[in-house]
């Protein structure tokens, strides 16, 4: 009967596309029918599934992508943070912020909105919108029915309004301010007014899979009882304890033996470089440049190649002096298989693990480019010519500051209830008028309470920036501060327009040298003839820029130098006015040590020549393209504009590891400019790694005590001394060697 048996089943399938109904017979003497498919589908609710592929799992694959968000996980939607950015204001003063900042036309239809509904559900116009009933602040931004109109027909008063005619009569819903704005971004077509409704938006989770990325046939998919989003959103460090701990058997353990394997090898090498912290969907963009650095060394120690040249520029940009000696032991791995690892860096710890030293110097720019040292560290230390050498020797050092500046508790920014990303509700305490540090492991949270949270909070509050920042129950204090100024390593212009000089307004200075000169006078030239930003006095083959763009088919743009300037940017006629036998293009060939001397009957221009000096860019020319400069290079010429702006002595300054490319030389000349914005008054905040500058702080708040969900915490607060004799603290730890080395042992 088998055989017969198997051909009444093909016979079925065939007839039915896939089904089969088995009947048999119960125990009970009861005849029972079981429907089967060969098809991934439910013979219940008529779901069927693909064959399972690898591309059902790939939200960059139109197969696997969330139909909904086509895979970016995320959705623009009207935000109740933006549309309310103030809960303190009232509706009377504009606590909606479309309602109050707008076109004429939209400004006049909610005023009249607004009155609406004060008059229909009977809302105060004086009280704060956060101390409005719940059930008003609903029915204001989503929508409801007046108390006394319950029942009637759904009606939009809204359309009335905004079509000119009468408003609808009271007893009509409430359409909501959400909703409104949803309309109203539907339906116009004015490009201006996109943008203005765009302002009150913000990327949220897609509703259809909730940020997965993925069609709900994938998310089902169970692996250990985790679906693949679940697995993803773990970090490196726990998704190597998953898949350590993972356990298969029998035919499952067989085919996913090899995956398996070079899963856990992957994610060890990603634990070893110091990034155990980042979760596996991490965004590439969201990455600093030091992490995207340790994931591409990674990729390399997993490749098992040998006879390779490896060059890394700063890999321990970002990182703790714990994880140091983890990403040592990998470039030491990587060395040990064969292959040549060149580094580019200033950190103590790597100069020391290095088995050849090379020092350039003796100084910078045009006083450098000569090899002052090489050999092994220790012959290095010995060379009295070289600057890096008598710092590694501890024959010069960055002496720990007398004294620390007093933390009044009367004057200081409170954070209360952080809780972004891994911030576990924090409550932090930042000292005005001081030197403040936020350190911690990699992944504790710094930059979350900095730069996600704190920085737009203030900005919110002073200038009422539409920025949303993190979570966060209060901030308090801001009634001492008068500014908040960013000083990040984004470059500070794109283009080969935008140099030094230019941002720095010293170019307006020395332009007004040149139009005060006998040649500029009799031929009628002003300080406009002298800048390649304006028709006139500029290059027009190449508009002032030096260089001709050449648009490569299928390959990246090539710059090369106009034919016409020969790079001067300026014609021959503005090139024919000097001042001291050197024409504008010169001036800006010369590197600010050089222009302080050049200029230096000129007291303002030389006093901003000096901020640039003064932060350790003597060497830079006046004219470098800005896209030339390095992060750690903009940032100190964005804190180079800021000493030459007059100071309010209420300013915060936030600065986002300010030494990243700084020889010890330089960090000591950073920390005198830092020293010089405190002391006029400001408060400077510093996220560091850097022990030099550490030590050097008035106030220190340490993250930790880990990265990822294991961090969040403040493991300590207060002046280096405190921190460094906090057992739990591993920047306390790496700090203490620090202070002790110092005979002079700082005061409180």
């Amino acid at each position: 009967v088998r055989g017969r048996l198997g051909e009444s089943v093909e016979t079925a399938l065939r007839m039915t596309d896939g089904l089969v109904a088995v009947s048999h017979e119960t125990p009970a003497g009861e005849w029972k029918s079981t429907l089967y498919s060969e098809r991934y589908a439910c013979t219940r609710c008529n779901v069927s599934f693909e064959e399972l592929t690898p591309r059902l799992f790939s939200f960059n694959s139109p197969y696997g992508a969330c139909p909904r968000c086509r895979g970016l996980g995320t959705y623009r939607e009207f935000d109740e943070d933006l549309v309310v950015p103030d809960p303190d204001k009232t509706l009377a003063q504009g606590a909606l912020a479309p309602w109050k900042r707008g076109p004429r036309r939209y400004q006049e239809f909610f005023e009249a909105a607004t009155q609406r509904f004060i008059r229909d559900f009977g809302a105060a116009a004086d009280v704060p919108f956060e101390k409005l009933p719940a059930r008003l602040r609903q029915a204001l931004l989503h929508g409801g029915v007046p108390p006394r109109s319950a029942g009637l027909a759904t009606a939009s008063p809204w359309r009335a309004g905004a079509g000119g005619g009468e408003y609808a009569a009271a007893a009509e819903p409430w359409e909501g301010v959400l909703s409104a704005l949803k309309r109203f971004a539907e339906t116009v077509s004015s490009p201006h007014v996109r943008r203005w409704l765009e302002q009150f938006m913000s990327e949220q989770p897609c509703p259809a899979c909730q940020g997965a990325r993925l069609r709900p046939e994938a998310l089902a998919v169970k692996l250990a009882s985790r679906a693949i989003h679940e697995v993803t959103a773990l970090s490196i460090d726990e998704a190597g304890r998953f898949f350590a701990d993972l356990r298969l058997e029998g035919e499952k353990k067989t085919i996913a033996r090899q995956v398996l394997g070079e899963i856990r090898n992957r994610l060890a090498f990603m634990q070893n470089v110091g990034i155990g912290y980042l979760t596996l969907d991490r965004a590439t963009d969201s990455l600093s440049g030091g992490e995207a650095q340790r994931i591409r060394l990674a990729t390399q120690v997993g490749s098992g190649l040998v006879g390779v040249c490896y060059v890394l520029d700063e890999p321990t940009i970002g990182l703790h002096a714990r994880d140091n000696r983890r990403l040592l032991d990998t470039l030491a791995a990587l060395r040990d298989l064969g292959n040549t690892v060149l580094v580019v860096e200033h950190d103590e710890e790597t100069m020391r693990a290095a088995d050849h030293v090379i020092d350039m110097g003796p100084g910078a720019g045009e006083r450098g480019g000569e090899v002052v040292a090489q050999g092994t560290p220790a012959e290095v230390q010995a060379c009295p010519q070289s600057l890096t050498g008598q710092y590694l020797a501890g024959r010069m050092r960055i002496p720990v500051p007398p004294r620390r500046r007093p933390a009044r508790p009367a004057r200081a920014l409170a954070l209360v209830g952080a809780r972004a990303n891994n911030l576990k509700n924090l409550t932090v305490r930042l000292p005005l008028g001081c030197l403040i540090c936020v350190t911690g492991v990699s992944g504790s949270g710094k930059s979350t309470l900095v730069a996600q949270t704190l920085v737009p909070a203030a900005r919110r509050k002073l200038y009422g920036s539409r920025q949303k920042p993190g979570a966060l129950a209060r901030l308090t204090g801001m009634d001492q501060v008068d500014r908040v100024i960013e000083i990040d390593q984004s470059p500070i212009g794109r283009t080969p327009r935008s140099n030094p000089a230019t941002y720095t307004k010293v170019f307006d200075h020395i332009r007004r040298v040149f139009a005060q000169t006998r040649d500029a006078k009799v031929r009628g030239y002003g300080p406009g003839r002298f800048s390649f930003n304006v028709k006139g006095g500029r290059c027009e083959a190449c508009l002032g820029q030096g260089v001709r763009k050449v648009e490569m088919h299928f390959l990246p743009d090539v710059y090369v130098t106009c034919q016409e300037c020969k790079g001067a940017r300026f014609s021959r006629e503005t090139l024919e006015v000097v001042y001291r036998g050197k024409s504008i293009a010169d001036v800006l060939q010369m590197s600010v040590g050089e222009a302080v001397g050049f200029f230096e009957n000129f007291p303002r221009l030389v006093d901003q020549l000096a901020t640039l000096e003064a932060v350790g860019l003597g060497y830079v020319t006046l004219g470098q393209n800005s896209t030339t400069l390095s992060g750690g290079e903009a940032q100190r010429v964005k804190l180079a504009a800021e000493l030459g702006k007059r100071a309010t002595g209420r300013t915060l300054y936030v600065l986002d590891e300010p030494t990243t490319g700084l020889h010890f030389a330089d960090i000591q000349r950073l920390l005198d400019v830092l020293a010089r914005l405190v002391d006029m008054g400001n408060t400077v905040l510093v996220v560091e790694h850097n022990y030099e500058v550490i030590k050097s702080a008035d106030w220190v708040v340490d993250l930790g005590p880990e990265g990822g969900d294991a961090g969040g915490f403040v493991v300590a607060e207060g002046p280096p001394e405190q921190v460094a004799r906090t057992p739990r603290s591993y920047t306390g730890q790496y700090l203490r060697r620090f202070l002790d080395a110092d005979t002079l042992e700082p005061q409180p």
